[in-house]
C-alpha cells in the first residue's frame, strides 16, 4: 500500500484525442471567417469590368432626368454577360456599344468575338475596352496588348476608337499602389502608346472620385481624350478636372437586357463622328 504525500501528485496529461478535438475546433475557428473575407474581397483576375467599383463607393443606380439635351442610348459589356441579344437591345434602342477585350496583359475575354462582332452585324457602331491594371505591366505594354487583342481601330464608320478602363482596383489596394504622378505617367504611357499604334487617342473611362483620388485630379489628357464618366444618378456630376463635357456616360448597372447602360451626350450623329475619327 503507498503512502499518500501532499503536493507530490503528478500531473495529469490530455487525452491524445481531447487534443485532437480542441485542434481542429480551433483551425475551424480561425479559418472558416477569413476564407469568407477573402472570397468577397478578392475576386478572380480577369473579372474585372467597367463600373464594378461604383456601387462599393459612389453608390446608387442611375436614372438620368426627361431634360437632358439629345443623347443616344448604349452598353458596354465584358464575359459577365455571355452572350448578348443584340437584336433585342437593337430593338429596344441601343445604338452604341462597347465589349471588354483585354485585361492587363493576361486576360482576353472568351465572348469578345460575339460582343464585339455581334453589335456590328445588327447596325450599332461598336468598340473595345481594356481594364487597366497598373500594378502587373507598363502602360505602353498594355496598350500594345489591347491592340494585339481586338482593341484597334479602323475608318469604316462603324468602330468606335478604344476605351481604357481607368478605376478602383477590384485587387488590392484603390490606385495600385501609385502615387499620382506615377498614376498620372502611367495613364500617358498608355495614351501615347495606343495613338501611335492606330492614330487615334483612346477614350478614357472612370469616376471623378476615383480620378481625384489617383491622379490628383489631373486635367493634361481633357484636350485629347474624350471622357467617359461613370455616375449612377440622376446627372453625370462634377467632372474631372480639364473636360467641360463628358461624350459618354455610364449612369447603370441595372438597365433591361444588359445591365450597364450609357448615354452618348448627342445624337447618332456624333456617335458617327467619333467612329470616323
Amino acid at each position: 500500500m503507498s503512502v499518500h504525500r501532499p503536493g507530490s501528485e503528478r500531473p495529469v496529461r490530455p487525452r491524445p484525442l481531447a487534443v485532437l478535438v480542441t485542434a481542429l475546433l480551433a483551425a475551424l475557428s480561425l479559418s472558416l471567417p477569413l476564407t469568407a473575407a477573402h472570397a468577397t474581397t478578392a475576386p478572380a483576375r480577369g473579372s474585372a469590368h467597367m463600373g464594378m467599383g461604383v456601387p462599393a463607393h459612389d453608390g446608387g443606380h442611375g436614372s438620368p432626368t426627361s431634360d437632358v439635351a439629345t443623347q443616344t442610348e448604349g452598353v458596354d459589356v465584358s464575359a459577365y454577360q455571355g452572350n448578348v441579344a443584340w437584336s433585342t437591345l437593337w430593338g429596344s434602342g441601343v445604338r452604341w456599344a462597347y465589349a471588354k477585350a483585354t485585361e492587363g496583359m493576361y486576360y482576353t475575354n472568351p465572348y469578345f468575338a460575339q460582343q464585339y462582332n455581334g453589335p456590328y452585324n445588327v447596325g450599332m457602331i461598336r468598340g473595345a475596352y481594356h481594364f487597366a491594371t497598373p500594378d502587373t505591366t507598363s502602360g505602353a505594354t498594355q496598350a500594345s496588348y489591347f491592340v494585339s487583342h481586338g482593341g484597334g481601330w479602323s475608318r469604316d464608320g462603324k468602330t468606335l476608337p478604344g476605351a481604357l478602363d481607368i478605376e478602383w482596383n477590384p485587387y488590392g489596394a484603390e490606385c495600385y499602389g501609385k502615387s499620382a504622378s506615377q498614376m498620372v505617367s502611367w495613364i500617358s504611357d498608355f495614351v501615347t502608346t495606343y495613338k501611335s499604334l492606330t492614330g487615334r487617342y483612346p477614350v478614357i473611362y472612370t469616376a471623378a472620385s476615383w480620378w481625384g483620388d489617383c491622379t490628383g485630379n489631373y486635367g493634361g489628357f481633357a484636350s485629347n481624350n474624350p471622357l467617359w464618366i461613370a455616375r449612377y444618378a440622376s446627372d453625370p456630376g462634377t467632372l474631372p478636372a480639364g473636360w467641360p463635357y463628358y461624350t459618354m456616360w455610364q449612369y447603370t448597372s441595372s438597365g433591361p437586357t444588359v445591365g450597364d447602360h450609357d448615354k452618348f451626350n448627342g445624337a447618332l450623329d456624333r456617335v458617327q463622328a467619333l467612329a470616323n475619327g
